[in-house]
């Protein structure tokens, strides 16, 4: 199978799964406040992994994927009616945990500003100390 196909389908199903989180999952377990990162195939098309983020500082990723799984068979289903394919990918849901991962740099990197601007600092009454 191609990857530009590949892409195409991992893509609708984003889209698919992402409405049905939205608007059609009655679980009190799957935040509303939720996105799908992204989306991989496997090259027969059998099983779909989606990374999913929820920003719901009330929710558990862990009790998300919970919920999500527990409407694993309509989530399936739905998919297969919306994306003729031969065999309807088995959705695996994991947690994705790539923003926390970038917030964790950001706040290393702004560690590593304010130490350079202490040493700057430093070092300027350093030089004014040596010019007198």
């Amino acid at each position: 199978m191609s990857i530009a196909r590949s892409k195409k389908i991992s893509e609708e199903i984003k889209k698919i799964v992402s409405h049905i989180m939205i608007f059609e999952i009655k679980d009190p377990r799957v935040s509303k406040l939720s996105s799908i990162t992204h989306v991989e195939v496997t090259n027969d098309l059998r099983y779909a992994t989606i990374y999913i983020s929820v920003f719901d500082p009330k929710h558990n990723v862990e009790t998300h994927i919970d919920g999500l799984n527990s409407a694993k068979g309509f989530i399936r289903k739905e998919i297969g009616k919306q994306i003729k394919l031969h065999y309807t990918p088995e959705p695996i849901f994991k947690p994705d945990h790539s923003i926390e991962h970038g917030m964790h740099i950001n706040e290393i990197l702004s560690g590593l500003d304010i130490k350079q601007e202490e040493n700057q600092e430093e070092n300027q009454e350093l030089n004014e100390d040596d010019e007198e």
